[in-house]
């Protein structure tokens, strides 16, 4: 059920609001799960909106959403053959957004935007016997225990923005971010562990848009932060450089450092831990014309003071900084909507060169989650007659390296390395829209069917291993092909083409 932007007689103001509810009970019924599920997924969602104007230029503007699902299921453990294994999940997450912006005197202009966002966890894991008993193995007790997490998050921001001379421009604000992670982990034997983690993040920034020439066009700017859980101040720098060709055509340079806190489980460290630091360097040319686009990007990123993990007292933690890597590659897009009429297609491929020597790493290697070759194709056919349209789709890349790394009490090493299969997907999808060019329609709908993977192809993502390490099993999707069928109905907008574009 969905209501979306309903204007006031005024003009002044609007509202919307909507309601979203998923069961996969029937579909995991027709197709086949790997697990055995217990409690089938199933989701609920709402989201609401308002926009009013406080004045000629002002505008105030709210949304929010609440989210809650759960899931719970059964496979066959890896740890011990003739074993389950039963894991479960409840969550849900509440966000809300208060934005407000207003043109000042003098060519001033105001934005200030508030958020707030609360999640919560409930995890279970637990082991059980053919006949869904739950039951606790000697060596294997902590595979049962249960996790409750609740994350509450803050920000603020303030931008001021000065008009200049033609379309320059500068701006800066400040921003305030807090976050407050609450962790309670209990044991086998009902022993808790719990853990806070509360962060403050002050930052101030400053930057501006010059336009040198009528084609050369300049953005620096400077970011300021300061974290209270590390007790550290970072200043990074960006600046980028846009010089137009010739009509929808320009080359670019970029340049910009970043920061990062430490993942939250290494929160807080008893060692004196520090910003992790990237350096991005960017060329791009880009052409958009005459409804295609085409755009060439290459890039170099060195990552500094990356986290080095390390096994205290039999637990992996944070021990330094000393993490370092680096990543290049190029990437490549094509779309033309304007060669074959009421047809549009994109191509994209993207090759990446990168190692990292960071967390358990025995020295610099290709990360698991780094393909070095990806790339898809998309097309879209609208057929008038029948008022649908038709999308289909394939993506690849190639095969990631997985590792098994293990500690031998003094030095990580491998037990096991490799390279999976590349990954291949076929997807289809059938978009009815009834109600095109009817005109003063109150109405709409769009129809659709979609279903991925539609070769059957065998996918694996990587491999798992047993607690010994003397078992390897293969990563896969709970099923190899997925079908959705639905309908999606709007009532005083059009979101037919919104609905279209999310269908792959």
């Amino acid at each position: 059920m969905e209501v979306t932007s309903i204007f006031q007689k005024n003009k002044q103001s609007s509202f919307g609001a909507s309601y979203s509810y998923t069961d996969l009970s029937l579909a995991f019924a027709v197709i086949k799960q790997r697990q055995d599920y217990s409690k089938v997924p199933a989701y609920h969602g709402a989201d609401a909106n308002f926009r009013i104007k406080t004045s000629k230029t002002g505008m105030l503007k709210y949304y929010g959403y609440f989210s809650s699902n759960r899931l719970a299921f059964t496979t066959n453990s890896i740890d011990s053959l003739g074993y389950l294994d039963k894991f479960s999940i409840q969550n849900s997450n509440v966000f809300h957004n208060l934005s407000w912006k207003e043109n000042l005197s003098k060519r001033w202009k105001i934005f200030s935007g508030i958020s707030y966002t609360n999640n919560k966890d409930d995890i279970n894991s637990n082991m059980q016997d053919n006949n869904k008993n739950d039951v606790v193995l000697n060596g294997l007790e902590f595979k049962e225990f249960n996790v409750d997490t609740k994350g509450t998050y803050f920000n603020v921001k303030t931008v001021l923005e000065k008009k200049l001379k033609g379309l320059s421009a500068i701006r800066f604000g400040g921003e305030y971010n807090f976050s407050n992670d609450q962790l309670v982990y209990t044991a086998y034997n009902n022993q808790q562990y719990p853990n806070t983690v509360k962060e403050h993040i002050k930052a101030a920034f400053a930057e501006s848009d010059i336009y040198a020439t009528n084609d050369l066009a300049i953005k620096a700017g400077l970011r300021f932060e300061h974290s209270d859980i590390l007790d550290k101040t970072n200043i990074a720098p960006r600046l980028s450089l846009a010089y137009k060709l010739g009509k929808g055509t320009q080359a670019s340079l970029a340049y910009g450092i970043f920061y990062q806190n430490p993942e939250r489980r290494y929160l807080p460290s008893p060692n004196a831990l520090t910003f992790m630091k990237a350096t991005h360097y960017i060329a791009q040319f880009q052409r958009s014309i005459n409804q295609q686009t085409l755009r060439v990007e290459v890039f170099y990123k060195q990552y500094d003071n990356l986290v080095k993990t390390g096994v205290t007292n039999f637990t992996e933690s944070a021990i330094n900084n000393n993490g370092f890597g680096d990543a290049s590659g190029f990437e490549f897009f094509w779309r033309d909507k304007k060669t074959i009429k009421n047809f549009d297609y994109w191509v994209s491929y993207s090759y990446l060169d990168t190692k990292r020597d960071f967390l358990n790493f025995p020295f610099a290697i290709t990360p698991n989650f780094a393909a070095k070759h990806t790339a898809s194709l998309v097309t879209k056919k609208f057929v008038q007659q029948l008022k649908m349209n038709l999308n289909a789709s394939y993506n690849y890349s190639s095969g990631r390296p997985y590792y098994n790394i293990g500690f031998d009490g003094t030095n990580y090493k491998f037990n096991d390395r490799g390279t999976i299969p590349a990954y291949h997907n076929v997807s289809f999808a059938i978009n009815y829209l009834p109600k095109i060019g009817k005109k003063d329609a109150k109405s709409f709908a769009v129809y659709v069917l979609q279903v991925s993977n539609i070769f059957n192809i065998k996918q694996t993502y990587g491999y798992q291993y047993s607690y010994n390490g003397n078992r390897k099993e293969a990563i896969v999707p709970t099923s190899r092909m997925f079908v959705y069928i639905g309908a999606f109905l709007s009532f005083g907008v059009d979101r037919s083409d919104e609905v279209i574009n999310n269908s792959l």
